[in-house]
Order: structure tokens, then sequence, then C-alpha cells
């Protein structure tokens, strides 16, 4: 298995992962706000929320790393 596999597989392991996780969080929103509603309060995340959110930027930012060097790599 090459180089170019391995990242390939990488990839799609992360890609699975992010959509889990941004899954994960959509439970909590209401379906006004899946309309583009918006809600009249604002709260902080806490706890397994902020875990989520934290854990889907870590995620994106190392998808982007890893599509960049998919392309260039080729």
């Amino acid at each position: 298995m090459s180089f170019t596999n391995y990242l390939n597989l990488a990839q799609i392991v992360v890609s699975v992962a992010l959509i889990l996780v941004i899954l994960l969080q959509a439970r909590g929103s209401g379906f006004g706000g899946a309309l583009g509603g918006s809600s009249t309060f604002f709260r902080t995340r806490r706890g397994t929320e902020k875990t989520l959110f934290q854990l889907t930027i870590v995620l994106v930012v190392i998808f982007i790393l890893m599509s960049a060097w998919s392309v260039t790599s080729t």
C-alpha cells in the first residue's frame, strides 16, 4: 500500500468522524434554528457541548490540512 492510499484512508476516517461530531451537535438545536430562524437567547457552551465544538474545529483543521497535502502530493 502506498502513502497516497494511507492518506486517502485517513481522510475518509477523519471525514466520517467529522460527520458524526457534527450530527451529535445538531441534536441540541431546535427545528426553527435548522430552517434559518434565530433564537432569542444566547448561552455558553459547557461540558460535552464545548468538547464537541472544540473537537469539530480540530477535525476540520486536520481535514483541510490532509486535503491540501493530498492535492500537493499528487
